[in-house]
């Protein structure tokens, strides 16, 4: 893992760096929300399931962002428009911190999602683009758990200043993204597999042409990337509220049991996303997915803070470990044309698909004797089933080359 790594240069570290931070601080300003579902509900004088439904809407709109940006980014370069994206996600979170009402709220943190859905894409895009081939499983894995630092960093705020400055001034903190663009535009270089892709003549670079026998594929990716989600949102959205109201735990032990549960997914990010460079995308992520099956009743149903903490980590282990595979994965089967576009698109068409379950797994936790555990237990089981199956027949192109020329014995970028 160090190994792949240190043949990183200076250049490729410093991207690797601005995306893992940008993502990172994008999960940071979405989970900031997460914590403050109860406490938002008591101030508007609503329902947590009402609140909840700022996270749907979240959710719902990063297809949209994907869309856009990632459009953006293929015309313009994955550069320009990653640093305009996180800077406009910051701004929207900033502004949440001063809305007068829940549907001013709503209406934020849909603008936000639209902003946050592009985020991912263009980082993981700019960043696979720069780095050699063999360090990608590992970068994948770091990559991608940046979405886990981000919620540690907001279970830490959570836990230590919350009864100080209250969910608002939690959002005013979440402004801090922005300063990234600045470390953005000072260190990191366009990507250049985009920058060889512009001297093809316009009709090469056509997303419709570089897609050509790929939408079945496309498609696959959709589905795909709706298990992944239904996995993570099912696994983490609810979790804290389950802590709170479940269990009666207050903030303090809330934050710390959300600590637990992402160190392990950090650590199954970066172990499984290395794995996958020897034993295969696909087999890694089955791998990871199998893990969550002997966890699901410490995790749903322990008594004890301590058992609570240690089902937490093994599950996150599980979920973020499959997860530390996607960002290289889903690079590795798009076209180079599109490759600002296709992940992260796919990725948040999931979410989008998977938006209703924060608020469904409430409602029916909420109807059920607030049996928050249960109900997440029983959806995640059936949730693992589906990921495995769809991941087991799906496509592979590991070791793809990134640019015309393909590696000798790999599969072409746009085949």
């Amino acid at each position: 893992m160090l190994s792949e790594l240190r043949a990183l240069n200076s250049v490729q570290r410093k991207t690797v760096l601005a995306s893992f931070l940008g993502w990172t601080l994008d999960s940071f300003d979405y989970f900031v929300l997460i914590y403050a579902v109860k406490a938002i509900a008591g101030d508007f004088h609503v329902g947590r399931e009402d609140v909840a439904l700022a996270i749907t809407l979240t959710l719902a709109a990063r297809p949209f962002g994907a869309y856009v940006f990632g459009r953006l980014a293929d015309r313009c370069g994955r550069r320009p428009i990653l640093m305009l994206d996180i800077l406009l996600f910051s701004v929207f979170e900033l502004a949440s911190a001063f809305a007068p009402s829940l549907t001013a709220l709503l209406i934020l943190r849909t603008l936000f999602g639209f902003a946050m859905g592009g985020e991912w894409g263009l980082g993981a895009s700019l960043t696979m683009e720069i780095i050699p081939e063999k360090s990608r499983g590992v970068v994948s894995g770091l990559l991608q758990e940046g979405y886990a630092v981000g919620s540690l960093l907001a279970a830490l705020l959570f836990g230590l200043l919350f009864d100080r400055i209250g969910w608002r001034g939690m959002f005013i903190v979440g402004f801090v993204p922005a300063l990234l663009v600045v470390y953005i535009r000072a260190h990191v270089p366009e990507s250049p597999v985009w920058e060889q892709v512009q001297k093809k003549p316009a009709a090469e670079r056509s997303g419709m042409v570089a897609m050509r026998g790929l939408w079945g594929r496309a498609f696959y990716m959709v589905v795909l990337m709706t298990a992944f989600t239904f996995f993570s949102h099912g696994t983490q959205d609810l979790y804290p509220t389950f802590l709170q109201v479940e269990h009666g735990f207050d903030a303090g032990l809330t934050s710390k049991l959300g600590q637990f549960g992402q160190v392990g997914a950090i650590l199954g990010g970066l172990t499984i996303g290395a794995l996958s460079q020897r034993i295969g995308r696909k087999r890694a992520i089955i791998l990871a997915a199998l893990l969550a099956f002997p966890v699901l009743k410490l995790w749903a149903f322990s008594d004890s803070a301590l058992w609570l903490a240690l089902g937490a980590f093994a599950m996150q282990f599980s979920v973020q470990g499959a997860w530390g595979v996607i960002p290289v994965h889903l690079n590795e089967l798009s076209p180079d044309s599109v490759r600002g576009t296709l992940p992260g698109l796919t990725y948040q068409i999931g979410n989008f698909i998977s938006s209703i379950v924060p608020w469904l797994l409430a409602l029916l936790a909420e109807h059920n004797g607030k049996q928050y555990g249960f109900t997440m237990a029983v959806f995640i089981a059936a949730v693992v089933i589906v990921l495995i199956a769809i991941t087991a027949f799906g496509p592979e192109a590991k070791g793809v080359r990134f640019g015309d020329a393909p590696l000798k014995g790999a599969p072409a970028a746009n085949s």
